[in-house]
């Protein structure tokens, strides 16, 4: 049985100085969210909350239409997330454990199209979605996303090494079915792999910006764009924006807080295979 070692204090001291620097910037959004406009010329700068953070909440719901904006990211994330994580799984099972025609060139194939900038399929796509009629539709946004290949690539690096021959062949023995497999050995296996990319999609999903630019307008808006919408005043209100930026916030810490012991779970697992 192992035992655990005391850490030097420079290490204590380190990892506290990283938790400041990277804390301190979303800590200092909610100091101006709580402030006007005028507070981000004080000398020296507020480092206490102020007054005016429900008001400022309540300017940024009336300047855009930001409760929409938050509802159509929620729809679009989680959406891509869970179709992501899904066909990532399936697809990286394949990858991983099937022998089939085709696999290396199929695997290689999918692997080549993360080397291919996502701009070059913009306006192909938009001619597609405009075809389609899906234009300022939430559609529009989710249909181009429902796939990853870098989740496919990841679940199945994952799956290659964490779900043993021996289990499937054994599955297979017992009469069970490849879906059967997939759902009944591979995906319990695979939780913590589909917690990391599901973190990793949902927050891609959610801050993407170019793409539901083009295709929606401010009045079907995702939360990143009405940011835009926002921060794009002839004089720019900071307080607002930051508002909003700690708005649009939330979510994730939500998302991370559901799922971050499956997440490190994932990470330390990874490591101890490493």
């Amino acid at each position: 049985m192992g035992f655990i070692r005391r850490a030097h204090p420079l290490t204590y001291l380190t990892l506290i100085a990283f938790l400041f620097f990277s804390a301190f910037p979303l800590y200092y959004s909610l100091i101006v969210a709580s402030m006007d406009n005028s507070a981000l010329g004080q000398v020296p700068p507020p480092l206490f909350p102020g007054t005016h953070l429900v008001e400022n909440i309540r300017r940024v719901f009336d300047t855009v239409a930001f409760g929409k904006a938050l509802i159509n990211s929620v729809i679009v994330s989680s959406v891509i997330t869970f179709s992501v994580v899904l066909f990532s799984s399936l697809a990286g099972f394949a990858f991983a454990k099937l022998r089939f025609r085709g696999r290396p060139a199929l695997y290689v194939g999918v692997i080549a199209t993360m080397m291919v900038p996502g701009q070059l399929g913009v306006i192909p796509l938009y001619i597609l979605m405009a075809k389609w009629q899906l234009i300022d539709t939430l559609y529009a946004v989710i249909a181009p996303s429902l796939v990853s290949a870098f989740g496919v690539f990841f679940m199945s690096q994952f799956l290659s090494s964490a779900v043993p021959t021996e289990l499937l062949e054994a599955g297979r023995v017992d009469g069970c079915t490849t879906l059967g497999l997939f759902w009944h050995v591979v995906l319990p296996i695979a939780r913590p792999a589909a917690a990391v990319l599901g973190m990793l999609t949902f927050m891609n999903a959610w801050n993407d910006f170019f793409w539901p630019l083009v295709v929606l307008t401010p009045e079907n808006p995702t939360v990143q764009v009405s940011l835009s919408t926002v921060a794009s005043g002839y004089i720019t209100d900071y307080s607002l924006t930051l508002t909003g930026a700690a708005l649009a916030t939330m979510p994730l810490i939500v998302v991370f807080a559901l799922l971050g012991k499956q997440i490190i779970h994932g990470i330390m697992q990874g490591a101890l295979k490493g």
